[in-house]
């Protein structure tokens, strides 16, 4: 029963890196975007700063549920 909750456990850290670099991704995109048009920064970064928020929430949840997996 070990074995299954390490597994676990790692699938639930691989959302944390999948969204770390969905992360980087975006906020990529969003230095391009600002780059181009620089009058639009304010809505540009508004958008940017929600959508991180939501993925830095999935981490956290991954994260937590690893550390449940992992202490249980």
């Amino acid at each position: 029963m070990q074995g299954i909750q390490y597994i676990a456990a790692a699938i639930a850290m691989f959302v944390a890196i999948g969204a770390g670099f969905g992360m980087c991704m975006a906020t990529s995109k969003a230095v391009d975007a600002v780059a181009r048009q620089p009058e639009a920064s304010g809505k540009i970064s508004t958008v940017l700063l929600l959508g991180l928020s939501l993925a830095e929430t999935s981490i956290i949840f991954g994260f937590v549920i690893a550390l449940l997996m992992l202490m249980t």
